[in-house]
């Protein structure tokens, strides 16, 4: 089977991919971290409304959307380099987390979640029985 290649297309979908599209911008900056018993994620979301920001956890993927809404104005835009419009995201949660006690914040521009680590997946010590081994020799 011929196959016919065209790099300048792979070039733009390589760039789309990285940079996004007005119609689907590039992801939104992310650190992570553990501290302690819980993990924190921050993502950069400046100039979103928190009332646009969506989380949803299904099985072990955490799913976070925000939107920064489209300049609608009538005014002639000297320069447009901020993405603007849906933006999302996946994070896959191990299994050693509690995606059912998870907090989330939303402060100067960035959205902060605390992921706890489950119990279950807590280190814990276990106690170790002493049994005495001697027994009567029959008399």
């Amino acid at each position: 089977m011929l196959m016919r290649t065209d790099p300048f297309r792979e070039l733009d979908r390589l760039t789309q991919q990285v940079l996004g599209t007005t119609a689907r911008p590039a992801v939104m900056p992310m650190d992570a971290w553990r501290s302690g018993d819980e993990f924190v994620v921050e993502f950069d979301l400046p100039g979103v409304d928190p009332s646009t920001v969506e989380l949803d956890v299904e099985r072990n993927v955490l799913t976070v959307k925000a939107q920064r809404p489209v300049h609608e104005g009538t005014e002639e835009m000297i320069a447009a380099e901020r993405p603007r419009g849906v933006f999302s995201r996946q994070l896959i949660l191990g299994d050693n987390l509690d995606t059912e006690r998870i907090k989330a914040s939303y402060g100067s521009g960035v959205l902060t979640l605390r992921v706890p680590v489950a119990e279950r997946a807590k280190p814990r010590r276990i106690a170790v029985e002493t049994v005495d081994d001697k027994q009567a020799i029959g008399a």
